[in-house]
Formats: C-alpha cells, structure tokens, sequence
C-alpha cells in the first residue's frame, strides 16, 4: 500500500510540472519506468507517444500497449553463467541469491538445467537480511555465487542488498547480469552494449519526431551481449586476462604509467628523439666535414704539386686582390724570400712603367668579376725584367661566392724579342724593296724616259726634213714618234708607280689625287676623292704606307670588282689618320681570302702593322667592299705656324 501511494503522489507531481508543457515523446528507461509511464500516462501527459528501452526482452516479449513503442534488451543471465564457470572452471556449485522474485529464479534454474550433473545449484529465496549472510557463508568451498537481488538505494532499517553484495563478494566470487552490481565486487557479467542500445532507441525516438505512428514501428528486440569484468576482482580470485572470452570488456583498470603519463611521455620521447637525431646529424656532419677536409688536404695536395711543376708562374689573390698563394716557380723566380710577392708586395716586382696597366686590369677584373689577361715586366731574381703574358680566371669559394683570381703567367720575352726581330726584319725588307723601287724609278725617269723624249723629238725633226713626196715615209715616221710617245707616257706611269715624286714634293693629298687621276685616265674609271684635315708634312713611313695601301686597294678593286666606280677617303683627327678605300661591286669572303693566303691583304696589313695602325677588310659576296686603315701620328702643337698652315678645309674631287 505505500509503493502504490508513492506512485500516485509522484504521478501527481508528474501532472502538475508538466501541465503547461507540450510533449512529443516520452522515453521511458527500465521496466518499472514503462509500467509507471503506461499506467499514468492519461493523467501525466495524455496521447503522447512513449518509447521505451533496458526492458527485458524475456519480461516484455509479445506485450504491446497503444502508441507505445521500443527496444528490448536481452537478460543475460546463461552467459553470465557461461562466464563465471570459465573463469572459474574448478566451481562444484553455483549459489543463486535471487530473493522473491520467482520469474527470474525460474530462468536462472533453466540455465543452470545445462551444467546439471557438473555443479549443485544451490537456492537462496529469502530477501537481504543477516540470517541470508550467515547462510551464504556456510557455503562449501569452490562455489561461485549468482547475485540476482536487484539493491536498492531505499533506506533499510539495518541490513539491506549493498550491504548483503559487500559481504558476499569478500567471501565468494559473485557474478551477476544487472551490470548496478558491478563496481561493487561483483566480478562481472553479460550485458547489453549501451553504445548501441543509445543509438538503436535514439532511431525509433526520431522516427516518432517525425511523425511516425509508434504502432507502425515494431518493437526492436536487442540480441548482442558483451563481457564485462571488474579488473580488480580478477586480480582478487586470481582469475588470468587469457581465460576471459574473445572481445571482454575489462573495466577499472588503473591506468598504465604510459595512459597516466601519456603526454609527458610523448614530449619526452620527442625530445630525445630530436636531441638523438641532432647528435646522430652532429657525428654525420662531423664525419661528412672530415672527409671533406681529408678531401681538401688531398685536393690542395695534388693542386700544390701540380702548380709546383707547371713551367708558369701560378698566384691566387682573395676578392680585395691581396695575393695568397704563390707556386715555388713564382717563388724562385722573384728571389729566395718565401713571403716575397703576397699581398701587396707583389707590386714592387713590375717595372714602373707597366705597374699601372696591370693594377688597372686587376681593378676592372675585380669590379666584374670576370676573366683578365695582360702583359707586363717582372722583375728576375738577378735585377733582370722579362715580360709576362699573365691570363687570370675568377675562382669560387664553397659556398658558391666569389673567391678571387687565380692567375698563370709565362715568360713571353723570347717570343717578344723575336716578334720584333721579325718586325724589324719585314720594316726592313719593305724599306729595301722601297729604296729600289725609287732607284728604278730615278732610272726610268732620268735616263730611259729622257732618252725616249730626245728619240721622239729626233723622229719629229726627221720627219719635218722629209720631202713632201715620201708620205709613206713621213707617215712611218709619224707612227714611230706616236709609238715613242706612248712608251713615254706608260714609262712614266710606272716610274709614279714604283714611286712617287709627288708624294715627296707635295705631300700624300696630292700623290693620291695625282694617282687617282692617272689610274680614271688609262683605265677610264670613276674614282672619288675626299680629303679632311690631313697635314702636309706627314711623317715619310706613314704617307708611304697609306699611298701603298691606296694603290693595292684600286689595284685589287679594279681586277676583281666588276664596277668602275671607287672612293677614297682620307683625313686626319687629333690622334691619327684614316684612310677608308670602297667599291660597291662584286665583294668577297674575307676569310676565305685569308686562308688562300693573298699577298695583297698580307702586305697592306704589315705596312699598317710597321708604322703601328689598325687595319681592317669589310666585304662580302655581292656587297662590295671596305678597306679601312688608321696610322697614329703625334700632333704639332697648334700655335706653331706649321700647323695652322698644315690643316685645310676638307676637300672633294671627282676624278674621273
């Protein structure tokens, strides 16, 4: 009579909290909540839908009430069983503590039907109390106990379930399937997996949100049972982790030192696993940077050797231009003293006059970091200077940056000697072949072509005293003298040819025009001449040199041009003078010239190359071509009569 009177007032209590409230379900958790909700639901929360879920599905199957809907979970108590005489295999009984509540005494005897004949069931009817205690501990050893008396957290005037479970779990290991028995020394048992039992009731609650009839939904009916056990009573009763059945659920476990200290832990592994991998890339580094220097020693070894035993002078300078290396060659050259030449010392060993042409040449070279070469004089261990041809290349440092120079010098004295006995040689063969050309010249011109004259007057005098009669002889006469006239005129051509009397009389502007018009005139071409600024007393070799270049110019132009019409230009700036020869006709191959080894380029380049001018040959096949020469000259002074008379306007004339 009291329960029924808390129910009332609680459904009463119910009624009044909910009456301003509109509800769309209602979820209704173990059996005594759905009876209670299915009982007062008319008077609670009429026509609302209830979906229920931990309810027995050997107490509820095939019950239904209207607009009731759910999930039903199994009991499972024969796998409790299953599980609690595997763990403990030696059980000769197994005592059931299932109170008043015949049903599930029934079901618990019908499980235990399968172990009939293997253990002695032994049943406790009576509810929790003192007298209960005494007789569950004058239980014969190797029995196991089955708790089935649900506690209540109702206040009991003495003695009462948790106080009966406390007990009973100290003397006997005791399994139970309410899983509110465990943590509270009950080994274990099998029970619903409430992860999915949540989910499977959390779908049918949905489904009636969505307005779906409960009566359409049918009951779900759970059949999964997991194994749960208490860690701590198997290390009570001795029971090993290896007996437990396939997938058991072990709860209670004190955290290991790696879950207590996981993140510590993690953090210290990382750290020593850095300072592992940073002492493993020091040793490797380490390693790596000792062959590379053993590497280097080697390198620089070999490098030493070598340079020691080249013929040139080997040095090395760093990006300021400081010299840091010399080779033993270098060394032994400039004297005995091993630091003589490094740094800025080696200035002291270049002849003055040279000293700045190679300082300047370094600068630029450490300015663009690029690849150098230059001639100086270097000063022998015995006082003796012999020149250089020094070739520097830009080096690198390891890390890519630039490093310096390193620098090969050889002793090029020889080779300058000899080139200028050579030059000295081939001024004098040309100065040879002038003189004679002069001496024939003075010959044709003084003698031959004056015999000539006096032969052609002669003729004409004859023929002046002939008779009127003989005209045939007259007339003979006539071709005799027109005959020695000729041969005059050619003999003279070639006397200006071998050499011009004009160009010492009257200077290179009027030998070149005077050749010019002579060449239009045998030979009936168009040839402009244009002079600017050129002095009249220009040094004997340079006028020479230029009128022979005008002459083989025209010469070759006019063998091989296929035009009549050339130009000629001559004139003169402050520091040299410049001749530029042109024809517009048929053109040529330079190289090709070159490597058939014409005479004509030969010969007007080491005219040029004596007097120390530039020359230069522009031509190609069907362009024409452009012979062009510059001769140095050292300037009078412009205050002196000599060269305010010595400079003319420019000139044209059209020789033709």
């Amino acid at each position: 009579m009291k329960i029924k009177f808390s129910q009332e007032s609680q459904a009463e209590t119910f009624r009044r909290l909910y009456a301003e409230v509109k509800l769309d379900v209602v979820i209704a958790v173990a059996p005594q909540a759905l009876l209670f909700a299915v009982k007062y639901r008319d008077r609670i929360f009429p026509d609302v839908p209830i979906v229920f879920t931990q309810v027995g599905t050997r107490e509820f199957l095939g019950r239904t009430w209207p607009r009731v809907t759910g999930l039903t979970v199994p009991v499972g108590i024969g796998e409790t069983i299953d599980l609690a005489l595997q763990l403990n295999p030696d059980t000769k009984a197994v005592a059931v503590l299932g109170g008043v509540d015949w049903y599930w005494l029934a079901v618990v005897h019908s499980e235990l039907l399968r172990y009939q004949g293997k253990v002695r069931e032994i049943v406790f009817n009576d509810p929790a109390s003192r007298a209960l205690l005494e007789k569950v501990l004058a239980l014969p050893p190797q029995t196991v106990v089955l708790f089935h008396i649900t506690p209540s957290n109702a206040s009991q005037p003495e003695f009462g379930g948790w106080q009966l479970l406390a007990a009973v779990t100290q003397r006997w290991p005791t399994y139970s399937a309410w899983p509110v028995c465990l943590d509270h020394g009950c080994v274990g048992g099998a029970y619903p997996d409430l992860a999915k039992e949540h989910l499977s009731t959390a779908v049918i609650a949905a489904r009636v949100l969505s307005g779906e009839r409960p009566e359409d939904i049918p009951i779900a009916h759970d059949t999964y049972l997991q194994d749960r056990v208490d860690w701590r009573e198997l290390r009570h009763w001795n029971i090993p982790e290896s007996a437990l059945p396939s997938g058991s659920v072990i709860l209670y476990r004190p955290p290991s030192l790696w879950e207590s200290y996981r993140r510590y832990l993690i953090a210290m592994i990382m750290v020593i696993g850095a300072l592992l991998l940073l002492v493993i890339g020091l040793l490797w580094e380490r390693a790596r940077k000792r062959k590379v220097e053993s590497q280097l020693r080697e390198s620089e070894k070999r490098f030493r050797v070598m340079t020691d035993t080249t013929p040139s002078l080997v040095w090395m300078c760093d990006p300021q231009g400081k010299v840091t290396y010399l080779n033993q060659r270098r060394i032994e050259f400039t004297g005995s003293n091993s630091n003589a030449g490094y740094s800025d010392s080696w200035a002291t060993y270049v002849h003055p006059d040279d000293l700045k042409n190679l300082k300047d040449g370094m600068s630029q070279g450490l300015k663009n970091q690029q690849a150098f070469s230059r001639e100086y004089r270097l000063r022998r261990s015995d006082g003796v200077y012999r020149w250089m041809f020094d070739v520097a290349s830009p080096r690198e440092n390891g890390d890519g940056s630039f490093g310096g120079f390193i620098g090969s010098a050889v002793d090029v004295t020889d080779q300058k000697h000899a080139q200028q006995a050579l030059e000295k040689i081939s001024g004098q063969l040309i100065e040879a072949q002038e003189k004679e050309r002069a001496r024939i010249a003075r010959d044709l011109h003084d003698d031959i072509c004056q015999r000539l004259a006096v032969l052609s007057m002669e003729i004409e005098q004859a023929n002046r005293s002939v008779s009127e009669s003989s005209e045939g002889t007259k007339k003979s006469l006539e071709e005799i003298g027109q005959h020695c006239s000729e041969i005059a005129v050619d003999l003279q051509s070639l006397s200006h040819q071998l050499h011009s009397s004009m160009l010492d009389c009257l200077g290179i502007v009027a030998a070149i025009q005077g050749f010019c018009q002579e060449l239009s005139k045998q030979h009936e071409l168009d040839i402009e001449f244009r002079d600017s600024d050129v002095p009249r007393d220009l040094p004997k070799d340079i006028s020479l040199c230029l009128f022979r270049i005008v002459q083989e110019a025209l010469h070759n132009a006019m063998k091989y041009s296929e035009t009549d019409q050339f130009s000629v230009a001559l004139c003169a700036t402050a520091e040299e003078v410049q001749l530029v020869v042109r024809d517009t006709g048929a053109g040529f191959d330079v190289e090709e010239a070159k490597k058939n080894r014409g005479l004509g380029l030969v010969s007007m380049q080491e005219r040029v190359n004596l007097v120390h001018g530039r020359f230069s040959v522009e031509s190609k096949p069907g362009q024409g071509t452009r012979i062009f020469a510059a001769v140095p000259f050292v300037a009078e002074n412009e205050n002196t009569p000599q060269a305010s008379q010595g400079k003319e306007p420019a000139v044209v004339h059209q020789v033709t």
